[in-house]
């Protein structure tokens, strides 16, 4: 049980299990937590603040059942929030207010002062271009995959016959309905005869094909690094999660010291890192989400992850 009475935050969607556990295991220690999903702005969700000469961010943000203090709150725990809307205004106001919430209400909340964020909203956006993320890893000394990222058919064909077999994944991915349903935008292998002149329509993402034995997933929350293989078959694995296996692994010393020079560089105190591991066992890096999923892996391998995390957030910028 906690006698500190500061709040953390957690910023995310209704739909979020992996902060139904974070939140479940802080409110077991005693860790007063206020919830929200900034998409809920402004109809069941208020905030008003004041600042000064010499004075650090004081107010407010409530919900119906919460209310936390701008300037008393230990972390913030981000985790894909919804966007702001205004669908009962016109298309033109809609612009404009969702501007006004977004630079006023998310300005707000990636200035509080005193407070540790997982991760910090800027920092995540940062972390989230792949283009950015491929050259960090490369600093970083992490292994990579020869990659051509274009919108020129001939540039894409002629690196697919130098490096092939290859694969085509997306850069970002959007929210993607068919039928009204989510769908994920999985990676799939492309032979240059498949480019056509569709390709110039947007920027493309070809990569050599890795040949591996298995993927590693490397989540990293604060001081502590959690490795477990995903043996699947698959190019994929996150098509069929049904067809998995996870064994826990002891990360290299040269791949946790190169991990921590790429949070370094975009300042973010989580990273969940994927690699491609080779049958001689080099870990070839794929790509490291400042956002990702984890609690998935923490049953089948015993992983005290959700712990990890809550220690993160329960101890505020002093676990750092």
């Amino acid at each position: 049980m906690t006698n500190d009475d500061r709040p953390v935050l957690v910023v995310t969607n209704l739909d979020d299990p992996t902060a139904d556990f974070v939140i479940a295991e802080l409110h077991d220690r005693g860790v007063p937590v206020v919830r929200f999903d900034s998409g809920d702005f402004p109809a069941t969700l208020s905030c008003s603040a004041a600042i000064g000469d010499t004075d650090n961010w004081r107010g407010r943000v409530q919900t119906p059942s919460r209310r936390a203090e701008l300037g008393s709150v230990r972390s913030l725990y981000y985790r894909r929030p919804s966007g702001f809307a205004f669908p009962h205004l016109d298309r033109q106001d809609e612009r404009f207010a969702v501007a006004q919430a977004r630079y006023g209400l998310g300005g707000i909340l990636t200035s509080l002062p005193g407070c540790l964020y997982v991760n910090h909203p800027n920092r995540i956006g940062d972390g989230e271009y792949k283009p950015a993320g491929l050259a960090a890893a490369a600093a970083a000394g992490f292994a990579l995959p020869p990659t051509l990222i274009t919108n020129v058919p001939s540039d894409a064909r002629a690196f697919i016959r130098a490096h092939g077999p290859a694969i085509f994944k997306p850069i970002s991915v959007p929210l993607y309905l068919v039928d009204g349903k989510a769908q994920t935008v999985s990676v799939t292998e492309v032979a240059a005869d498949e480019i056509d002149e569709s390709v110039a329509g947007t920027m493309h993402l070809f990569q050599k094909r890795v040949d591996k034995v298995a993927d590693v997933r490397v989540t990293v929350i604060g001081e502590q690094v959690f490795a477990v293989r995903i043996d699947s078959g698959l190019l994929d694995w996150r098509t069929d999660y049904g067809t998995h296996t996870y064994t826990p692994l002891v990360t290299p010393p040269v791949v946790e010291q190169a991990m921590r020079a790429y949070l370094k560089h975009f300042g973010l105190v989580f990273g969940a890192f994927d690699f491609a591991l080779t049958d001689s066992g080099e870990w070839i890096f794929i790509e490291c989400n400042p956002s990702g999923q984890w609690a998935w892996m923490e049953q089948p391998t015993g992983l005290r992850m959700t712990a990890a995390l809550a220690d993160l957030l329960e101890g505020g910028l002093g676990a750092c």
